[in-house]
Protein backbone atom coordinates (compact mmCIF):
# COMPACT_ATOMS: atom_id res chain seq x y z
CA UNK A 1 0.00 0.00 0.00
CA UNK A 2 2.97 2.47 0.12
CA UNK A 3 5.56 2.87 2.75
CA UNK A 4 5.26 2.98 6.50
CA UNK A 5 7.10 3.87 9.52
CA UNK A 6 6.38 1.77 12.52
CA UNK A 7 8.61 3.19 14.71
CA UNK A 8 5.77 2.34 18.59
CA UNK A 9 7.57 5.67 19.90
CA UNK A 10 5.97 8.20 17.21
CA UNK A 11 3.02 7.92 15.29
CA UNK A 12 2.40 5.57 12.49
CA UNK A 13 2.47 7.56 8.68
CA UNK A 14 1.70 5.77 5.38
CA UNK A 15 1.81 6.66 2.13
CA UNK A 16 -1.04 5.38 -0.55
CA UNK A 17 -1.67 6.13 -4.42
CA UNK A 18 -5.22 7.07 -5.21
CA UNK A 19 -6.23 8.13 -8.46
CA UNK A 20 -5.40 11.25 -7.52
CA UNK A 21 -1.50 11.13 -6.14
CA UNK A 22 -0.17 10.05 -3.12
CA UNK A 23 -1.72 10.71 -0.31
CA UNK A 24 -0.26 10.02 3.36
CA UNK A 25 -1.91 8.88 6.45
CA UNK A 26 -0.41 9.30 10.60
CA UNK A 27 -1.88 7.03 12.59
CA UNK A 28 -2.56 7.18 16.44
CA UNK A 29 -3.00 4.22 17.62
CA UNK A 30 -5.41 3.34 20.47
CA UNK A 31 -4.05 -0.16 22.57
CA UNK A 32 -6.70 -2.70 21.93
CA UNK A 33 -9.01 -0.52 19.38
CA UNK A 34 -12.69 -0.28 19.12
CA UNK A 35 -13.21 1.57 15.91
CA UNK A 36 -10.83 4.23 13.27
CA UNK A 37 -11.52 7.70 13.12
CA UNK A 38 -10.48 9.22 9.82
CA UNK A 39 -10.47 13.01 9.33
CA UNK A 40 -9.77 15.03 6.33
CA UNK A 41 -7.98 18.33 6.47
CA UNK A 42 -9.57 21.58 5.22
CA UNK A 43 -8.89 23.43 1.91
CA UNK A 44 -6.98 25.90 3.57
CA UNK A 45 -4.81 23.68 6.33
CA UNK A 46 -3.46 20.70 6.86
CA UNK A 47 -3.88 17.90 9.74
CA UNK A 48 -1.72 20.61 12.06
CA UNK A 49 -5.52 22.19 12.57
CA UNK A 50 -6.41 22.67 16.42
CA UNK A 51 -9.78 20.32 16.49
CA UNK A 52 -8.08 17.51 14.69
CA UNK A 53 -4.76 17.83 16.64
CA UNK A 54 -6.93 17.56 20.32
CA UNK A 55 -9.29 14.58 18.57
CA UNK A 56 -5.61 12.84 18.09
CA UNK A 57 -4.05 13.51 21.36
CA UNK A 58 -7.68 12.73 23.27
CA UNK A 59 -9.46 9.67 21.65
CA UNK A 60 -6.52 6.66 21.80
CA UNK A 61 -7.25 6.14 25.49
CA UNK A 62 -10.68 5.97 24.43
CA UNK A 63 -10.39 2.82 22.28
CA UNK A 64 -10.45 5.20 19.05
CA UNK A 65 -7.50 4.86 16.81
CA UNK A 66 -6.98 8.21 14.95
CA UNK A 67 -5.97 8.50 11.06
CA UNK A 68 -5.22 12.36 10.29
CA UNK A 69 -5.49 12.02 6.55
CA UNK A 70 -3.67 13.86 3.93
CA UNK A 71 -5.17 14.56 0.73
CA UNK A 72 -2.58 14.45 -2.68
CA UNK A 73 -2.91 17.65 -3.05
CA UNK A 74 -1.56 19.03 0.15
CA UNK A 75 1.44 16.37 0.29
CA UNK A 76 2.19 17.80 -3.39
CA UNK A 77 2.62 21.13 -1.74
CA UNK A 78 -0.11 22.67 -3.60
CA UNK A 79 -1.56 25.85 -1.85
CA UNK A 80 -5.28 25.76 -3.59
CA UNK A 81 -7.50 22.48 -2.80
CA UNK A 82 -8.75 20.88 -6.15
CA UNK A 83 -12.16 20.49 -6.77
CA UNK A 84 -15.00 18.61 -4.23
CA UNK A 85 -14.88 15.55 -7.10
CA UNK A 86 -11.15 15.23 -6.95
CA UNK A 87 -11.25 15.66 -3.29
CA UNK A 88 -14.18 12.87 -3.39
CA UNK A 89 -11.83 10.41 -5.54
CA UNK A 90 -8.61 10.70 -3.38
CA UNK A 91 -10.70 10.19 -0.25
CA UNK A 92 -12.39 7.26 -2.11
CA UNK A 93 -8.43 5.78 -2.89
CA UNK A 94 -7.49 5.95 0.69
CA UNK A 95 -10.58 3.87 2.34
CA UNK A 96 -8.72 0.41 1.80
CA UNK A 97 -6.07 1.71 4.29
CA UNK A 98 -8.72 3.09 6.48
CA UNK A 99 -10.63 -0.25 6.50
CA UNK A 100 -7.29 -2.46 6.56
CA UNK A 101 -7.47 -2.56 10.26
CA UNK A 102 -10.51 -4.64 10.07
CA UNK A 103 -12.34 -2.37 12.48
CA UNK A 104 -15.31 -0.11 12.01
CA UNK A 105 -14.31 3.61 10.14
CA UNK A 106 -15.88 6.97 11.06
CA UNK A 107 -15.37 9.29 8.60
CA UNK A 108 -14.90 12.57 9.17
CA UNK A 109 -12.86 15.69 8.83
CA UNK A 110 -13.14 19.58 9.43
CA UNK A 111 -14.43 22.30 6.74
CA UNK A 112 -14.32 20.48 3.08
CA UNK A 113 -13.02 17.47 4.87
CA UNK A 114 -16.62 17.04 6.45
CA UNK A 115 -18.19 17.59 3.01
CA UNK A 116 -16.03 14.97 1.53
CA UNK A 117 -16.83 12.52 4.32
CA UNK A 118 -20.58 13.56 4.39
CA UNK A 119 -20.78 12.93 0.10
CA UNK A 120 -19.18 9.42 0.17
CA UNK A 121 -19.94 7.92 3.65
CA UNK A 122 -22.83 5.69 2.48
CA UNK A 123 -21.06 4.43 -0.64
CA UNK A 124 -17.89 3.36 1.13
CA UNK A 125 -19.82 1.86 4.79
CA UNK A 126 -18.75 4.37 6.97
CA UNK A 127 -20.34 3.49 10.20
CA UNK A 128 -20.82 7.60 10.75
CA UNK A 129 -19.89 10.34 10.01
CA UNK A 130 -18.16 13.49 12.12
CA UNK A 131 -18.49 16.83 10.63
CA UNK A 132 -16.20 19.22 12.00
CA UNK A 133 -16.87 23.40 11.23
CA UNK A 134 -19.16 21.95 8.25
CA UNK A 135 -19.45 24.89 5.61
CA UNK A 136 -22.85 25.25 5.54
CA UNK A 137 -22.62 27.78 3.16
CA UNK A 138 -19.95 30.25 1.93
CA UNK A 139 -19.60 33.55 4.35
CA UNK A 140 -22.32 35.94 3.68
CA UNK A 141 -23.94 33.99 0.93
CA UNK A 142 -26.56 31.94 3.10
CA UNK A 143 -28.58 31.26 -0.19
CA UNK A 144 -25.49 28.81 -1.53
CA UNK A 145 -26.72 26.15 1.19
CA UNK A 146 -24.96 23.04 1.02
CA UNK A 147 -27.00 21.15 3.95
CA UNK A 148 -28.38 17.86 1.27
CA UNK A 149 -25.00 17.01 1.73
CA UNK A 150 -25.05 16.72 5.50
CA UNK A 151 -28.72 15.29 5.44
CA UNK A 152 -27.83 13.43 2.98
CA UNK A 153 -24.73 11.16 4.33
CA UNK A 154 -27.40 8.33 4.88
CA UNK A 155 -25.58 7.37 8.40
CA UNK A 156 -25.18 9.42 12.06
CA UNK A 157 -23.76 12.07 11.94
CA UNK A 158 -22.31 14.37 14.45
CA UNK A 159 -21.75 18.31 13.81
CA UNK A 160 -19.12 20.04 15.92
CA UNK A 161 -19.98 23.85 14.65
CA UNK A 162 -17.76 27.53 16.12
CA UNK A 163 -21.19 29.58 17.75
CA UNK A 164 -19.34 32.42 15.39
CA UNK A 165 -19.03 30.40 12.44
CA UNK A 166 -19.08 32.75 9.21
CA UNK A 167 -19.85 29.50 7.22
CA UNK A 168 -22.86 28.41 9.44
CA UNK A 169 -24.02 28.80 12.60
CA UNK A 170 -25.70 26.20 14.56
CA UNK A 171 -28.82 28.09 14.61
CA UNK A 172 -28.74 27.92 10.45
CA UNK A 173 -28.27 24.27 10.25
CA UNK A 174 -32.12 23.11 9.38
CA UNK A 175 -33.44 20.07 10.78
CA UNK A 176 -32.30 16.72 10.25
CA UNK A 177 -30.95 13.08 11.29
CA UNK A 178 -28.20 14.27 13.11
CA UNK A 179 -26.61 15.75 15.91
CA UNK A 180 -24.91 19.18 16.37
CA UNK A 181 -22.37 20.44 19.51
CA UNK A 182 -21.85 24.32 19.59
CA UNK A 183 -18.35 25.61 20.77
CA UNK A 184 -19.52 28.75 22.15
CA UNK A 185 -17.74 31.81 20.40
CA UNK A 186 -15.85 29.75 18.03
CA UNK A 187 -14.93 30.61 14.55
CA UNK A 188 -14.28 28.48 11.87
CA UNK A 189 -11.05 27.03 13.28
CA UNK A 190 -12.78 27.00 16.76
CA UNK A 191 -10.84 30.05 17.77
CA UNK A 192 -12.16 32.04 20.33
CA UNK A 193 -11.98 35.73 21.41
CA UNK A 194 -9.96 36.06 24.73
CA UNK A 195 -13.70 38.43 25.22
CA UNK A 196 -15.58 35.50 25.50
CA UNK A 197 -14.10 34.34 28.68
CA UNK A 198 -13.42 30.72 27.07
CA UNK A 199 -10.08 29.71 26.37
CA UNK A 200 -9.02 27.40 23.31
CA UNK A 201 -8.40 24.89 25.80
CA UNK A 202 -11.36 25.06 27.37
CA UNK A 203 -13.27 25.01 23.64
CA UNK A 204 -11.51 22.06 23.09
CA UNK A 205 -12.26 20.44 25.76
CA UNK A 206 -15.95 20.86 24.49
CA UNK A 207 -15.36 19.22 21.31
CA UNK A 208 -13.92 16.19 22.62
CA UNK A 209 -15.74 15.39 25.64
CA UNK A 210 -18.20 15.47 22.93
CA UNK A 211 -17.09 13.52 20.26
CA UNK A 212 -15.59 10.98 22.82
CA UNK A 213 -19.30 10.30 23.98
CA UNK A 214 -21.11 10.26 20.78
CA UNK A 215 -18.85 7.84 19.61
CA UNK A 216 -19.33 5.28 22.58
CA UNK A 217 -23.10 5.91 21.95
CA UNK A 218 -22.72 5.84 18.07
CA UNK A 219 -20.02 3.38 17.58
Amino acid sequence: MGAVNTDATTPRTETVETGTGTARITWLDAPGPRLVLALGHGAGGGIEARDLKALGAALPAHGVTVALVEQPWRVAGKKLAPAPKTLDTGWRGLWPALAAPGLPVVAGGRSAGARVACRTAAELGARAVLALSFPLHPPGRPEKNRADELLGCGVDALVVQGGNDPFGKPAEFPPGDYRITEVPYGDHGFSVPKRSGLTEERAMEILTASVTAWLAETA
